[in-house]
């Protein structure tokens, strides 16, 4: 991956199908074009950017802010928030002190729960498409 400073990059497990279709909405999004996101399942080698290993990052959702600055769950979610005009107000409150801590309890939740969301998810696309 070509290091790219400056830029919000959006690190996402493109092999999960909830992280995809989230993905998906905010690269619809104005200001999106001036984000880079990288899909960790896709990457060959073990680091896909200096401090971040593939393994890691398929496991939360990690976004690097434009000063270089790597973060991850619900304050990674607040650093890609900022960078797009219509969910600004959103990471200005996600990353208000107690409200990140908050959020993170309610992202590390939702971790522990994603494995069979994902098996939900893919089942009910596999039954859709046989339809």
């Amino acid at each position: 991956m070509t290091d790219q400073a400056g830029v919000v990059t959006v690190f996402y497990d493109g092999s999960c199908p909830l992280c995809t279709a989230e993905i998906g909405i905010y690269r619809r999004c104005a200001g999106a074009e001036t984000l880079a996101f990288i899909d960790a399942s896709a990457n060959e080698t073990g680091t896909i950017v200096a401090g971040l290993h593939k393994a890691t990052a398929l496991k939360r959702f990690h976004v690097r802010g434009a000063d270089g600055t790597l973060v991850s769950g619900a304050e990674g979610f607040g650093y890609l928030w900022l960078a797009l005009p219509a969910w600004r107000w959103l990471g200005r409150i996600v990353l208000l002190p107690g409200v990140l801590q908050v959020t993170e309890a309610v992202y590390s939740g939702f971790l522990v729960v994603r494995p069979g969301l994902q098996w939900m998810f893919r089942a009910t696309t596999s039954t859709r498409t046989r339809s």
